[in-house]
């Protein structure tokens, strides 16, 4: 992922190292060219010389400055629009498959799309700051060894080792690293399921122990934050130490070399300037360094929810169909043989609770059953295309936006069937403004939005779960007509996983899913006789 994200930024990233490399550069001159005013135009030379050697000076830090100052805007730049990318994709990602976030609380996954997407995006400051102080680091020991070779030899073997240091301890950084942004999603996410389930923690007197859990996971999540701070200290307090010794060694040696007469006063102001100065470089190296190994860290995170590349199975399968199951088995119940045929509204009514879910599931092409097969025209359960094609509409629902109008937007030109899917739904009496999270509705008027959004997306298979479990009888009787009448009129086929006699009576076709034992395909009418079937619709 980070080398994709190289690839995707290389003129930035060029262009970047090229103007953070020519700062360090002009910023490492500026003690040569103030040892060579001293050596030549101060001790004795004209006042032109002195003249000249400032108007030199001044135009390195107008250089210097123009450079820092493009790289600065590239490279701000190319990090917050990859870091917007990366939460983008990755929301997309997990819309467009579940699963994937599936085994991850919300809060946890919040995280992820904010503080590792933004580290991982770090990853091109970090790759910038490194060039561009190795820069600095090459012009630094070219020049002290103009000035004497043994000044240029100290650098030369203190470099090394600094940065053989700070590659041995990268995994010790990335470990940490790791760790802290976990802990800190743990923390969120626990966060984000007490502020859900507040009404149900003050109702049986959870609450103190929620802040107890709460408390001991944001000290975990502390303890783990100073850890990774250490490690970073650590690593750039070697710099540091690295830089003093280097200035003491380097005054004390250009000292001795003065009194010596082996170097003149301007190289002893050039390379303890020289000396003072690499110290800049060096902290870029080591701050480059710790992102670098931030990022790797975060972006593990965010790879953990991408989905895995599609294998190649050859040539396309064909299109997507209705379902069509052969002596399919769901646990117990068996002898599952039906195909939905186009604009058909097709009922499920199953005994048992985890059997439902599980048809749910099968009709909606997310697994296959436990024995037999199921085929969507030509596309075995499970394929991308069925996303396209099926439309699952799940019992709990989320409605987004602020007004009714954005929670039916289902990013299509929905103009024209949003409003007949509201008259179908019966939700012509609502206000148009919605609260935050739909709070100003109650919960059956919830589950007919719900229910218009999802007719007014039209697709070619819809299936619902209870879509109608909140409302009185006599809206659920005006609804369930309005949902038969509209996706007969779309000709759209339809699979209701439900027990309400109201929708079930106007299926075409009823599947009933006993306890266990064979499946019965018939109609409400005909499956009133039967006692499971009564006992399922009438509890």
């Amino acid at each position: 992922m980070l080398r994709d994200m190289v690839r995707r930024h290389a003129r930035a990233v060029a262009l970047c190292c090229t103007g953070s490399g020519i700062h360090q550069i002009c910023e490492a001159l500026v003690p040569l060219a103030i040892g060579l005013t001293v050596d030549h135009a101060v001790d004795g030379g004209p006042p032109s010389a002195i003249l000249l050697a400032v108007a030199g000076i001044l135009l390195l830090f107008v250089v210097l400055g123009a450079a820092a100052g493009m790289a600065y805007w590239r490279l701000n730049g190319a990090v917050l629009g990859e870091a917007h990318r990366l939460r983008v994709r990755t929301t997309a990602a997990l819309l467009a498959d579940p699963g994937l976030g599936a085994d991850r609380r919300t809060g946890d996954l919040v995280s992820v799309l904010t503080v590792d997407a933004t580290a991982a995006a770090e990853f091109l400051r970090g790759l910038v700051g490194i060039v561009s102080g190795v820069a600095g680091l090459v012009v630094t020991v070219v020049v002290l060894l103009r000035v004497d070779p043994l000044l240029g030899l100290g650098i030369l073997l203190l470099v090394p080792a600094l940065t053989w240091a700070v590659r041995r301890l990268g995994p010790w950084l990335e470990r940490r690293a790791g760790a802290r942004q976990r802990l800190v999603g743990r923390a969120a996410a626990l966060a984000a399921e007490f502020v859900t389930a507040l009404r149900t923690l003050r109702g049986f007197g959870g609450v103190p122990e929620a802040l107890r859990r709460y408390r001991d996971t944001v000290a975990d999540a502390r303890d783990a934050a100073l850890r990774s701070a250490t490690a970073v200290s650590l690593v750039e307090g070697m710099g540091l130490l690295a830089s003093a010794i280097a200035l003491l060694g380097t005054v004390a040696a250009a000292a001795a070399m003065v009194s010596a007469s082996r170097i003149t006063i301007g190289g002893f102001v050039t390379a303890v300037t020289m000396v003072s100065f690499v110290g800049d470089p060096v902290q870029r190296v080591a701050r480059g360094v710790q992102q670098i190994f931030a990022a790797r860290a975060g972006a593990a995170r965010i790879t953990a929810l991408r989905p895995a590349p599609a294998p190649d199975t050859g040539p396309a399968p064909g299109e997507a169909g209705p379902p069509r199951l052969r002596a399919a088995a769901i646990g117990p119940v068996t002898g599952i043989d039906l195909t939905l045929r186009p604009g058909e509204l097709l009922g499920v009514v199953a005994a048992d609770r985890a059997v439902a879910d599980t048809a749910a599931e099968i009709f909606a092409g997310r697994r296959a059953p436990d024995r037999g097969e199921v085929t969507f025209g030509q596309l075995p359960p499970g394929h991308p295309d069925l996303r396209r094609y099926v439309l699952a509409e799940p019992h709990a629902v989320t409605l987004l936006g602020r007004t009714l109008t954005e929670a039916l937007d289902t990013g299509r030109d929905t103009g024209a069937a949003g409003r007949r899917a509201l008259a179908a739904a019966h939700v012509t009496d609502l206000d148009e403004g919605l609260l935050d999270g739909s709070a100003n509705l109650s919960g059956g008027q919830r589950q007919r939005v719900a229910l218009a959004r999802a007719l007014a997306a039209v697709p070619p298979m819809l299936v619902l779960r209870d879509p109608l479990t909140a409302v009185d009888a006599v809206t659920e009787h005006d609804a369930a007509a309005g949902l038969a009448a509209f996706r007969r009129q779309s000709g759209g086929a339809t699979v209701v996983v439900t027990t309400s006699p109201a929708l079930l009576s106007r299926c075409d076709r009823v599947l009933f899913l006993p306890d266990r034992g064979p499946a019965v395909l018939s109609t409400a009418a005909l499956l009133g006789a039967d006692t499971g079937y009564a006992a399922a619709v009438l509890r």
